[in-house]
């Protein structure tokens, strides 16, 4: 019974996943337009940043369009097909749940958030207009 289930929500995933994909594409929101060096000093800011992500993920979706719209340079580790970057997710934040942003400040330490109203609401206070 427990494969049967596996195997109809795989299905699921297989035919929905493409669908959310493409709706998300095409109703992408545009990003931000800075001045150069304003840019410059978000990049800077966010080079320290990694968000790990599924690709179908309603709520990782919801991150990257945040991302897009605040034009923000996170580096995206998809920890579904990766096993590297999902090991990393294991041993740093402690569970595989995605999204997760990773940050590293300039002292070294890292901070592993893993709610996406959580991610959304920091990079909106720290990087919105």
């Amino acid at each position: 019974m427990k494969i049967l289930f596996r195997l109809f929500f795989r299905a699921i995933r297989i035919i929905i996943g493409p669908i959310i994909l493409f709706i998300n594409w095409i109703t992408m929101p545009k990003g931000l337009r800075r001045a150069v060096d304003e840019q410059q000093q978000i990049d800077e800011q966010t080079k320290n940043m990694t968000l790990y992500q599924f690709r179908t993920c309603p709520f990782c979706i919801k991150v990257r369009r945040e991302k897009k719209r605040l034009s923000l340079n996170i580096e995206i580790r998809d920890a579904q097909h990766n096993t590297e970057y999902r090991e990393q997710l294991l041993k740093g934040g402690g569970k595989i749940k995605v999204p997760c942003l990773k940050t590293t400040d300039e002292n070294g330490e890292t901070t592993w958030m893993y709610n996406s109203n959580n991610i959304i609401q920091v990079l909106q206070n720290k990087f919105a207009v």
